[in-house]
């Protein structure tokens, strides 16, 4: 099968790990795989290699100043329908709103184009017009969804009164396994020297991701904890977070605390970085799937998650919940004194039951129904280890 997988910047963001994971997956099934990205900045390729499986189109897009984010959103859309083209495919894929938006834009070339699938990792509250818009448009418009949980899929079909197929993420647990392992030891051992004891949180300082009240509760826990920092990794976004930053920062100057901000960190990193964190702070608002949990319980590293319906969903007795300030500091200083009530080797095994093989076999069986029915059903898939036979 000839696969399309588009996305809309080549920087390390949940969806665009995804994308990567999932092609290379695919490629490894023996089907006929191109990544379409925008490289944003100057970027020519991805954060990460890519297997050469793996063919990558990346089409250029100039950063410019003095534009608004739905400006941005609109050019970015236009470039990539302009450059991509659907020939040649028997099924395109799209894993947000704007690479969606593209594959069906006017300026988008030829006719009778495959079936266009959109993955929806998670529904957002957007105020900006264009945004709104887009987002809408990309739910509605593609011949298939998929979603990478129920809660969100129940989400799209409370909101839409549409069924996506849901198609839970993979994740590579090896990788992070080897990383709290002793392959693992040195790199370990740097980040505790430049670090010390600390908390971690990934995926940058924003509102989805509850950053302020991650702060908040890292205060309550650094009156009998003195010796551990909060440490935020990761933060590469398209959208503009300055006012909610700048909330954080006086936040944090108001309670005394300097976190490390560590930005968007390079791909070897981030193994041994999450394998020597003495806990995960994944207190996001809103979510997909949690990939950034998945592969701290792959390295044994404790979670602390937000109460939220897909949390439940994903990740069940694996992580410790809270729904407020205090709640989420207790759990972290639980999870830091060794205490939290969680099984270590039972979250090693969920992560290892996540694997990219088992999700693009799903996603091989989901393209090959599309293609036929030209359409989705909602049916959920199973997602045993059945192999189907590989081909072209």
């Amino acid at each position: 099968m000839r696969i399309a997988q588009t996305t809309y910047s080549t920087r390390p963001r949940g969806g665009v790990v995804h994308t990567l994971a999932l092609a290379e997956a695919l490629a490894a099934r023996g089907h006929q795989v191109t990544v379409w990205t925008l490289g944003r900045g100057g970027d020519d390729a991805f954060f990460r290699p890519v297997d050469p499986s793996v063919e990558v189109r990346v089409v250029p897009f100039a950063p410019r100043d003095d534009e608004s984010v739905g400006d941005r959103i609109e050019r970015s859309i236009q470039a990539m329908a302009a450059a991509f083209d659907p020939a040649g495919y028997d099924v395109v894929h799209a894993q947000d709103c704007i690479s969606a938006n593209a594959l069906f834009a006017p300026a988008a070339p030829g006719a009778g184009a495959p079936p266009l699938v959109r993955t929806v990792h998670h529904l957002d509250d957007f105020t900006t017009p264009r945004l709104v818009e887009c987002h809408q448009q990309a739910i509605v418009r593609p011949d298939a969804r998929l979603c990478v949980s129920r809660a969100v899929a129940d989400e799209v079909h409370q909101g839409y009164g549409l069924e996506p197929t849901v198609i839970p993420n993979g994740v590579d647990a090896a990788r992070f396994a080897r990383a709290a392992g002793p392959d693992g030891a040195e790199a370990r051992a740097r980040w505790r020297a430049e670090l010390g004891r600390y908390v971690l949180a990934l995926g940058g300082i924003e509102p989805r991701k509850g950053s302020i009240d991650l702060l908040d509760a890292f205060a309550l826990l650094r009156d009998d904890h003195p010796d551990l920092s909060l440490v935020l990794g990761g933060g590469e976004t398209l959208f503009d977070y300055r006012p909610y930053r700048a909330r954080f920062d006086e936040r944090c100057a108001e309670l005394g605390i300097e976190p490390v901000v560590l930005g968007t960190l390079a791909d070897d990193d981030v193994p041994t970085l999450v394998a020597a964190a003495d806990a995960l702070g994944f207190v996001s608002t809103k979510e997909g799937f949690g990939l950034a949990a998945m592969e701290a319980l792959a390295a044994g590293v404790p979670v602390v998650a937000r109460d939220l319906p897909v949390t439940r969903e994903v990740f069940g007795p694996a992580v410790a919940y809270a729904d407020d300030v205090p709640g989420i500091a207790a759990a972290l200083a639980a999870a830091v004194d060794g205490t939290l009530p969680v099984d270590a080797a039972a979250g090693r095994a969920l992560a290892a039951r996540h694997s990219w093989a088992g999700a693009a076999a799903a996603h091989e069986r989901f393209y090959e129904r599309v293609v036929r029915e030209g359409g989705d059903g909602g049916h959920e898939l199973d997602l045993t280890d059945r192999q189907p036979a590989r081909r072209g």
